[in-house]
Order: C-alpha cells, then structure tokens, then sequence
C-alpha cells in the first residue's frame, strides 16, 4: 500500500502463524511478471527451501516485508491477482478518496465503487438495505492460483480500512469463502473474528448495520501516518468497539433470564468474558449496571402495559422470586412495583377525564 518502516533486526522472531501458502501466493506474482523474488524472500529471511514445505508458518513481519517489496519491485499492490497492474498508490488512493466521507457508510459505498475504476476482475458490493450489512466479492475473471489470496486480503484491506476509519472494531456476524476449507484453516479466525464458512457461493463478510452510522475520526495527517505501514490493516484486530454498550443493551433486552451471564453474552459478541468487561469500563459502563437499566426499563414497561401479576412480572426481568424484584425496583425508582402501578393508572385515568 505504501513505503515500509524500516523492518526489525530479525523479521523471524515472534509468533508465526501466517500460512506458506500466502508467500507461494505472492511468489506467483514474481513468476506471472518473470522477475526473481530472490530479493523479496531475503529481506524477510525465508529461505526458498520453506516455500515447498505445505505446513510453514512466517511471522507476521515476514509476511508484511515480503508484500512491500512485491508490491515495489512489481508496482503492482494487487500482487498479480488482476488482468492489469494496480500500480503503487492505487490503495492508498482509495483510502484518500472514501476519507471524506460523512460516515462508514458513505466510505464503503465509495471505496466499492472507485475498486470498479481499478479493475473489474472482481466487483466489491454492498447491501445495506437490512440490519445485517452484506459485503460481498463478485468475481468476474479467474483468479487461478491467486484465488484464495485475493478474496482473503481484499476482504481484510477493507475490513481493516473501515476498522481504522471510525477506530472501533466491527464484530462479524458471518465471513464467507467459496472455496473448501484450506489446509491452513486455523488462520481464518485470527484473521475474521466471528462464524467462518467455506464452499459459500461467493467471498463475503457481514456486521451489524448500525456501524455504517459511526462517523469517520481519521484526517488527512493520520491518513498519511497509516500510509506509512498499511499492511499491519490486514491483520490488526481493534479492540476497542465503539457500540459495544449498544449492542449489550440489546442482547439483554432481547434474554433477561437469571442464566444470562458475563460468559454467555461474551460468547455472543464474539470476544472473551476479561475483554467485555475491560471494553465495558473503557466506555464508563459495567455489565451490572447494563443488567439493571435492561430489567428496570422492562419492568416498568410490562407494570404501564399489562396486568400481569408482580411475582410473573419478577421471573420475567430474569428475579426468582417477588421480594428480591420489589427490593431491587424500590432502589431503582423509589417505590415498589405495586406503587409504581398504582401511580401510572392513576395518571392514566386523570388525563382521561379531562
């Protein structure tokens, strides 16, 4: 995407997890442009042998100083994937183009349509007419050997840019791949955090639509400082989410069952029990607190709207039984349930008198 920092004393130190294949992948982007990726390889110290080896991992800073040089020594950023050369410049020019935009949703929808300007050998689109966003990848041109390298990386170049853009994570709901489950599986999840799926009918990820609405919080400075080293995008994971409080909300609304726990609604979003409560209190909330707005906003609903009786009322804003209910509804509202009802019925009949 764009001129690399320089890369660390040893590129091989830390975890490795990023399959061979995707160097094989960008190898065959020296072959299809018959230039010698010798020099590629040695600056991020794989030896060639490695390459023929179906289970070798690099780590994520060789994978990072293999792609810049390619990316350099080919001009093309699309690394071969394309009928012509996505020449240097042409991602970051995406990234400049979508930047002004009001907000994500905005950004995606011109992020997908300046893709078209560079090539039509895949056509990114966007269903944003649900709740669940669809962004899905049509491809147009056979893609060969590059197949799953292109679908994976344009998915994450995008996801990674949209992530960076508003500075929130984007739980996925879903991330799609038509192709069978590849030997190196196991990196998808670091890759797309959420439920994966292979032999889908075409590449696609999708995310809750209420992100397109966050505003943009990136300028042209910090434009220019990602520029610098945008690969990291590509497999940097946000950990801060910026409707987390929203969607926890909305998990409890929809289960207030005494089961409900800091384990099961983690499980949900997708993150661990530690992160939900660290994420929680980064935004000034607390699972607790959460839990009791979603049942006292509940309770007071089912006590204005019906007369169900309290102890029912109690099992279902998740209480075992009446006392515990009235003695939590007392601290919330200063009066107990019954009061409460008593209250609203009254002004009820008051309004329909006069």
């Amino acid at each position: 995407m764009s001129s690399l920092l320089p890369s660390p004393a040893d590129p091989t130190r830390g975890f490795a997890a990023t399959p061979i294949a995707f160097i094989r992948a960008i190898v065959a982007a020296y072959r299809r442009y018959g230039i010698n990726p010798a020099n590629a390889l040695r600056q991020a110290h794989i030896p060639p042998a490695m390459l023929e080896n179906p289970d070798g991992r690099v780590t994520a800073a060789q994978m990072e100083i293999m792609s810049g040089v390619a990316m350099q020594e080919l001009d093309d950023e699309a690394l071969g994937w394309f009928s012509r050369r996505l020449p240097w410049g042409s991602y970051g020019m995406l990234c400049r183009a979508s930047l002004s935009s009001p907000d994500l949703g905005v950004a995606l929808k011109r992020w997908c349509r300046h893709h078209r300007l560079l090539t039509d050998d895949i056509v990114l689109r966007l269903d944003a007419t649900q709740p669940v966003v669809e962004l899905t990848i049509e491809v147009r041109r056979y893609l060969g050997e590059m197949h799953e390298f292109c679908l994976l990386t344009s998915l994450r170049y995008l996801l990674g840019y949209a992530c960076w853009a508003i500075d929130s994570r984007i739980p996925l709901l879903s991330a799609r791949f038509p192709f069978p489950p590849p030997p190196h599986r196991g990196v998808y999840p670091l890759l797309f955090q959420g439920p994966i799926t292979f032999d889908a009918d075409r590449a696609g990820i999708s995310f809750d639509a209420q992100y397109l609405s966050l505003p943009l919080r990136r300028d042209e400075q910090a434009l220019r400082q990602m520029l610098q080293r945008a690969l990291p995008l590509t497999v940097l994971q946000y950990r801060r989410d910026r409707l987390l409080v929203q969607r926890v909300r909305q998990l409890l609304c929809s289960d207030l069952a005494p089961g409900t726990t800091a384990d099961s609604l983690a499980e949900r979003l997708h993150v661990s029990p530690r992160t939900l409560h660290r994420q929680l209190q980064e935004e000034g909330a607390s699972l607790q607190r959460l839990k009791d707005e979603a049942r006292r906003e509940h309770a007071a609903d089912l006590l204005r709207r019906s007369t169900r009786p309290i102890k029912q009322i109690a099992l279902a804003v998740g209480f075992r039984n009446e006392k515990s209910f009235s003695r939590a509804f007392r601290q919330w509202t200063g009066e107990s349930p019954s009061a409460f009802r008593e209250r609203i019925v009254a002004l009820g009949e008051d309004r329909h008198e006069r």
